[in-house]
């Protein structure tokens, strides 16, 4: 879930991946789409919209200026929820049928208890900044290093005096009441009791200078983390810490996700992708015919998993594919944002032009 210079990687990393009408706008009026209903659009299913979920067989959607947009038809039509903020949303996520989250610009954890039919808010920017100076200043007491724990503090401040303009940009809950969203700068935070309190991880996550997060993914108790720069993480206790990986690449990655057979496929700027059989401690290259950012991957279930980038091409890789991507079908020739299968095995797309359906993922990216 983007990229080319390193200056552009930067920006448009922040307002992930396509939604850059808000950013443009700038930060000042923050505060007003936090409390501002997302309002009716008109053919919505053709705006903006950045990341795909599964909700049981339902399909959830979500975009620019808080659109959340439902499908209980695999896709072949989609209605508008009712949503409470206008901020553009970034990722979204489900555990069940009825329990998941969102998150997006200005900070914001969006939940739902109704399978996506309505949603409150859980956190915004400026109290996430708040959370990590309470952190920063508890752990300064007992600091081994008083320098960083200063350094520490001393940028938890700016955070919580430049207010709710910071964007989270992926989540991952493992259960009900479990769950870890990161974003820019490198905010990380911990939730154990479903998202009614948070707590901030940044002290616990090697990342020295503050890389901006576009990526998580676990694999029982292990878990890992990607970012702008080549930023690799991997934590062995359960999100409890993170060390930093040695990076295979120094451009951004912007997806992570695990094969069926334990395997970490990572893709990012300029059509990179490497394979990790070891957790992380070595990575091999997944040569690809074009030089073109992926955005988004997905585990199908057949146990192959499928990568999107920019310009819509789709590849899939799995255990018998080794370091192979194989192209499926022929790009969609158009900014591709987020992939996901349907109950009915279709695969979903979402990207700037909109949604579409590819209702048959053998041919369907010729079709």
């Amino acid at each position: 879930m983007n990229r080319i210079s390193q200056a552009g990687a930067l920006f448009l990393a922040l307002c992930l991946p396509f939604a850059a009408s808000e950013c443009l706008a700038g930060t000042t009026a923050v505060g007003a789409p936090l409390s501002t209903p997302a309002m009716a659009v008109p053919a919505a299913q053709k705006s903006v919209l950045i990341d795909l979920a599964r909700a049981g067989t339902r399909l959830v959607a979500v975009g620019e200026r808080g659109l959340v947009l439902l499908s209980d038809d695999n896709g072949q039509s989609w209605r508008q929820a009712s949503v409470p903020v206008s901020v553009s949303l970034t990722a979204v996520q489900f555990v069940d049928a009825q329990k998941g989250w969102a998150v997006g610009h200005a900070g914001v954890v969006l939940a739902t208890r109704d399978g996506g039919e309505h949603w409150t808010v859980q956190l915004d920017g400026l109290r996430a900044a708040q959370l990590e100076l309470a952190a920063a200043t508890v752990d300064q007491a007992n600091a081994v290093n008083p320098d960083e724990a200063l350094a520490r503090v001393q940028n938890a401040e700016r955070l919580v005096a430049d207010g709710a303009d910071k964007p989270f940009l992926a989540l991952e809950f493992i259960d009900a009441q479990r769950g870890l969203i990161v974003g820019a700068y490198g905010l990380a935070l911990w939730t154990a009791d479903g998202g009614a309190t948070w707590q901030s991880l940044m002290g616990h996550i090697a990342n020295p200078n503050g890389m901006h997060l576009y990526a998580i993914s676990h694999q029982g108790t292990r878990w890992f983390l990607a970012g702008e720069q080549g930023y690799l993480a991997r934590s062995d206790d359960d999100a409890a810490s993170f060390k930093q990986l040695e990076s295979p690449y120094e451009g951004s990655f912007f997806t992570l996700q695990s094969r069926a057979d334990g395997a970490l496929l990572v893709g990012g700027l300029r059509g990179n992708a490497f394979v990790s059989n070891d957790g992380g401690e070595s990575f091999q290259r997944l040569p690809v015919p074009m030089p073109i950012s992926f955005n988004d991957a997905t585990r199908l279930a057949g146990g192959l998993v499928l990568l999107v980038n920019q310009g819509g091409g789709l590849f899939l890789n799995g255990e018998q594919a080794g370091t192979a991507l194989l192209p499926l079908g022929k790009p969609l020739g158009k900014p591709v944002s987020s992939v996901i299968e349907a109950a009915d095995g279709s695969l979903i797309v979402a990207g700037f032009t909109g949604l579409q359906r590819l209702a048959q993922p053998s041919t369907a990216a010729s079709e």
